[in-house]
């Protein structure tokens, strides 16, 4: 088949939001290198959010200059929630932005202090302005499936609020399970029915691995025809403001799982896993999706190969901060 499956990697921005412990610029900029190395080419760098409910993200234009600077054959983008967000982004250079339009009520509230209707309203008016400037805008519909306070989301939800993006120019839709509550049935039969109103490589999805179905959610989207599907190295991330939203579909799974059913993502797994190494180093913890069992024992197993990478090299830049 090699068909060409896009992952958007947002362990940098999602992965890392979550995290206890601050993780210097120097260092979010040392993992992007690194995710960069690995093949990935979409990469959402950092978010321009309230430093006071986000402290993680408070060196946003830092990190987006650098990963700009250094890398300027990957895209990056910058999640926003305001139009606050949207001007600081652009100024700091930004050139692709992600906004989140939030469609359950309690959920708009503590995200976006707003109401849903608000929050759909607002990310249609910034994915106009951004296609009117000439800036890449993906907007996420979260949740898509499941809300952490009122459970299920009703499609005709879903769909209108998909309606209005496209009609304000988005480029890219974002199903989001943000709490990693959704099956794959649903996950199919949505993403269908969403691909069926509008072109279907403008659709991704945002997976959690909550229950253990992110993977099963990633090929039902590829059944689906989606393309385009979001990781987080590691398995990191969980937003901050959705009860139950544990980490990210790994990177690494998914890398796995495309290259076995045929498809084709430009990722190296061996560098990839030099990231994953990087990263848990960062945040003082073991990360690796569902398949790291399997590949730290096959380095065990084969000490000579290259899958048996070194972290000592990460240590030198947690020293210095």
């Amino acid at each position: 088949m090699n068909e060409l499956l896009t992952i958007y990697e947002v362990g940098p921005r999602d992965g890392l939001q979550n995290q206890p412990t601050l993780v210097s610029g120097r260092d979010k900029t040392a993992l992007i290198g690194k995710l960069v190395a690995a093949g990935l080419g979409h990469i959402e760098a950092t978010s321009f959010v309230s430093p006071r409910a986000v402290p993680q993200m408070a060196d946003a234009p830092d990190v987006l200059a650098a990963a700009m600077n250094n890398h300027s054959e990957v895209r990056f983008s910058a999640l926003v929630v305001n139009p606050r967000g949207y001007h600081r982004a652009r100024a700091a250079g930004a050139q692709s932005i992600a906004v989140v339009a939030v469609l359950s009520e309690t959920l708009a509230g503590k995200n976006n202090r707003m109401s849903a209707q608000d929050s759909v309203a607002m990310a249609a008016d910034l994915a106009g302005r951004a296609h009117r400037e000439g800036v890449a805008c993906r907007v996420y519909l979260a949740p898509a499936w499941v809300c952490p306070y009122h459970g299920a989301v009703p499609q005709p939800t879903v769909l209108a609020a998909a309606d209005r993006m496209w009609q304000a120019g988005v480029g890219q839709l974002a199903l989001a399970d943000t709490i990693g509550h959704a099956h794959p049935l649903e996950v199919g039969r949505l993403c269908e029915k969403v691909a069926s109103r509008c072109d279907a490589s403008r659709l991704a999805v945002h997976l959690h691995d909550t229950q253990a179905l992110g993977l099963a959610n990633a090929a039902a989207a590829l059944s689906a025809g989606i393309r385009t599907v979001d990781a987080s190295i590691g398995g990191l991330g969980g937003c901050p403001f959705a009860p139950g939203a544990a980490g990210n579909l790994a990177t690494e799974d998914l890398v796995l799982m495309a290259e076995k059913m045929g498809f084709s993502t430009g990722v190296d797994l061996d560098s990839l896993w030099r990231a994953v190494d990087f990263a848990q180093a960062l945040v003082g913890r073991d990360l690796g999706g569902r398949t790291a069992a399997w590949w730290r024992s096959h380095r065990r197993a084969t000490p000579d190969s290259p899958y048996n990478t070194d972290v000592a090299g990460c240590g030198s830049l947690l020293r210095d901060h």
